[in-house]
């Protein structure tokens, strides 16, 4: 198991896509795992056959650990076995130990997938014969002991955000250069590596090289929408992921206990912490949203905004945005060791997300800088990944302020408690027809409650009030989108 970083010690092991038996191939994913923060994929980095999978899913395993063994072809048996010399020495009584006088490799330090860089160049060493000691192998096993490769990471080069990859040279001199989850991008797109133009340093096909071949075997087709229009009755966002499936009852059973960990673990951490240190303030206030409701309609059918998804939302995170200009104190942070307040002039928004693991706050990096366009297109990637759970870390850290949906399950409203480190978190209650007045007659209108929480310390009653208020005004008359912006 790698090193998950960001504080973390053990990860899950949810799937395994590789059974013992099953010939692998470099860049390969052979499991996924979920740590407390998101869940990843590993790729294997060696070619041969897998030997034995140490644990099974569902099965919580310490960092260090090892989880696989993979029978490799005399050829990569120096390579493999310096992988197995990398892992930690906890791991060591369950795979084969590699050679003693064999030394471990420099420069290769395992971290979660997708973050951390090698401290060296991640060119594989040019393949040599067998070490005299691996050769010394006992007579009742032949065939060299299976080893354990340890996680790559990703080369300095790699483009952000990308998996973790190990920049290996091919094992022979036609198979394209390209590090692992480049080969799965790949794959995923349906291009042959073969037939991409490599840019990267050495003859290396980057991820750009594989975007840019999948573009042009596109081209001329017409571009699809990415994702069908919501309805615009709906109340708002995304409408959850399938909670997963409880573990059936035994006959007569009175209760069933379910183990806390992952995501749900920290998540039930992170609001105790938040309830209990930071002193919440809730604020509420009931709005018509008819005119909001109507322009969301109108931008649906706006030919410049064609394959975007338009839905309340959109327009109420924008609402906050606008309002967070207005007024800038209440992005903040509490620093609790040097006493200070640290104003960000950044939002990073986020956005609660109801997922089968559990509750998760991706955010949008830099949201006040987004047109709606783009605005649009981050949400629907935000969704999106997290419904498929596969959020980073990174993209649930550092966030400023949240909104949280929970009119989708038809909730009028709520007191949520803050993310940790946050300001505020502003939930958005069902989108309802109710009687209203308007222009001295009771009608029928398209009504919604908002809720703010904020950290008293860092916002005043004042402060808050005017922000709510802001928002509120905003999404009453949509036309302040322009006129204060």
């Amino acid at each position: 198991m790698p090193d998950v970083g960001e504080g973390l010690t053990e990860a899950e092991i949810l799937k395994w896509y590789v059974q013992p038996g099953d010939t692998v191939t470099d860049g390969q994913v052979v499991c996924e795992v979920e740590t407390a923060k998101a869940a990843v994929e590993l790729p294997i980095p060696f070619d041969g056959t897998v030997h034995a999978l140490l644990f099974e899913e569902g099965t919580t395993v310490d960092v260090g650990q090892v989880i696989i063994s993979v029978q490799t072809g005399t050829g990569a048996d120096e390579a493999t076995g310096a992988a197995v010399a990398a892992a930690p020495a906890a791991a060591a009584p369950a795979a084969a130990p590699a050679p003693a006088e064999e030394p471990a490799p420099e420069g290769r330090q395992p971290v979660l997938v997708g973050y951390g860089v090698a401290q060296s160049s991640t060119k594989r060493r040019p393949r040599k014969a067998v070490p005299a000691a691996a050769a010394a192998a006992p007579a009742a096993a032949p065939a060299p002991a299976p080893v354990v490769p340890a996680p790559v990471v990703p080369a300095p080069a790699q483009a952000p955000g990308s998996l973790n990859g190990s920049g290996h040279a091919p094992a022979g001199g036609d198979r394209p250069l390209a590090k692992p989850p480049v080969r799965k991008l790949a794959k995923d797109l349906g291009i042959d590596l073969a037939s991409v133009v490599p840019t990267g340093e050495g003859g290396i096909v980057t991820r750009e090289d594989v975007h840019a071949a999948a573009a042009a075997a596109i081209a001329p087709q017409a571009a699809a929408p990415a994702q069908a229009p919501a309805p615009a009755a709906a109340p708002a966002a995304e409408a959850p992921a399938a909670v997963p499936a409880q573990p059936a009852a035994a006959a007569g059973a009175r209760e069933t206990r379910i183990p806390v960990k992952g995501v749900r673990k920290v998540t039930a951490q992170a609001m105790v912490g938040s309830a209990f240190t930071a002193p919440h303030v809730t604020e509420f206030i009931t709005l018509d949203v008819t005119r909001t409701m109507k322009l969301v309609q109108e931008l649906k059918e706006d030919p410049d905004l064609a394959g975007l998804r338009i839905n309340p939302l959109l327009l109420i995170a924008k609402a906050v945005l606008v309002a967070i200009r207005r007024n800038p104190d209440v992005n903040a942070s509490w620093d609790e060791a040097a006493q200070e307040i640290v104003l960000k002039h950044y939002v990073n928004l986020g956005i609660a997300a109801a997922t089968p693991r559990g509750l998760i706050v991706p955010n949008i990096k830099d949201a006040h800088a987004k047109t709606l366009g783009e605005l649009s297109e981050s949400l629907s990637s935000l969704v999106a990944t997290a419904r498929e759970g596969k959020t980073s870390p990174a993209d649930m850290q550092n966030g400023t302020i949240t909104i949280t949906n929970v009119g989708v399950f038809g909730v009028d409203t709520g007191t949520p408690i803050l993310n940790p480190g946050e300001s505020a978190i502003l939930a958005v209650g069902a989108i309802k027809l109710q009687p209203w007045v308007h222009k001295g007659k009771v009608k029928p209108r398209q009504v919604t409650t908002l809720a703010l929480s904020f950290d008293h310390r860092l916002i005043d009653g004042e402060l808050g009030s005017k922000f709510l208020a802001d928002i509120a005004a905003v999404l009453e008359h949509p036309r302040r989108l322009i006129t204060w912006s």
